[in-house]
């Protein structure tokens, strides 16, 4: 998962998507045993839901009691998924290889701002999944090409990906929007007054 890029943003405040986190958490806990991967899954499930519960957000006090346990359980992984040490005898420099599960663990403990920032604004969703779908059609079609021939021709296939994805939301299927189109009609929700 490609955090540091993001941050290079300085003009916003960051979210990290916890369904990342969840499948990120599930290999670790299936593929290399690590208990605290299972406990962290099952609080940010708890926490979701606690959020969905109250109607978007935590009360302070609730809030401040899941950060602690949060904090608790990350100080106790760092005994079951400790940091490498650098054999006395090794010369390289440099930062040593970390698993999964402790680049995992570490991401979870610098960025647990971001990480639990939907349990305290409303507007930020547990997991980013709708946007990376939205996303998802630019990158697949830069792969299939390599790359938009034009600026024009890019802008063009995003204004269309964003009229079906604008309309799916509102729930109209991308084939009765693109007839609409093609009908010189705006749908419903677009209309004017």
């Amino acid at each position: 998962m490609a955090v540091k890029p993001y941050y290079t943003y300085t003009d916003c405040t960051h979210a990290l998507c916890n369904a990342h986190h969840l499948r990120e958490l599930t290999r670790a806990w299936e593929q290399d045993g690590q208990q605290w991967a299972k406990k962290m899954e099952d609080l940010l499930l708890k926490i979701n839901q606690a959020v969905d519960e109250q109607g978007g957000t935590l009360p302070g006090k609730q809030a401040r009691k899941y950060r602690q346990t949060y904090r608790s359980l990350l100080k106790r992984a760092e005994n079951e998924c400790p940091a490498p040490v650098r054999p006395p005898d090794c010369r390289k420099l440099g930062r040593l290889k970390r698993s999964k599960a402790r680049n995992l663990l570490e991401r979870l403990i610098d960025y647990e701002d971001d990480v639990l920032r939907f349990m305290e604004y409303p507007q930020v969703p547990f997991t980013n999944n709708l946007a990376e779908r939205d996303v998802r059609m630019t990158k697949v079609q830069q792969k299939i090409s390599g790359c938009f021939r034009s600026m024009d021709g890019a802008l063009t296939f995003c204004r269309i990906r964003g009229y079906i994805s604008t309309c799916r939301k509102q729930g109209l299927s991308a084939s009765d929007a693109l007839a609409l189109v093609f009908s010189e009609k705006l749908p419903d929700f677009a209309q004017m007054g």
